[in-house]
């Protein structure tokens, strides 16, 4: 059974940075693509990254580019986005997914796996 968990979520101020991370397991996370999804309270869930397997290729939303950048620990199995100079309209759930293909995409519905979620905060 894939599990993906995420951490890394809270409280930050605006400007702040955090780092989320995505622990996999039952899945070599190197092999797919894998993407960062949020969701805002009474918004629908929206694509933030993606990396395609073997790192080939990363793909921003443009709200977030220049800010935010992801990366994954083949060692670990575990994948990560790094978040600077957040703003208040990055408030969301943050989701991981993975996609059983190599290429990645920005579009939640083509995702196979998902975790439960890690909660980002940004106060003004």
């Amino acid at each position: 059974q894939v599990q993906l968990v995420e951490s890394g979520g809270g409280l930050v101020q605006v400007g702040g940075s955090l780092r989320l991370s995505c622990a996999a397991s039952e899945v070599t996370l190197e092999n797919y693509a894998i993407g960062w999804f949020r969701q805002a309270p009474w918004k629908e869930r929206e694509a933030v990254s993606c990396i395609s397997a073997s790192d080939v290729s990363t793909y921003y939303a443009d709200s977030v580019k220049g800010r935010f950048t992801i990366s994954r620990d083949n060692a670990t199995n575990t994948l990560y986005l790094q978040m600077n100079s957040l703003k208040p309209g990055d408030t969301a759930n943050y989701y991981c997914a993975a996609r059983l293909y190599r290429l990645c995409i920005l579009a939640d519905t083509v995702y196979d796996y998902w975790g439960k979620g890690t909660q980002v905060t940004v106060s003004s």
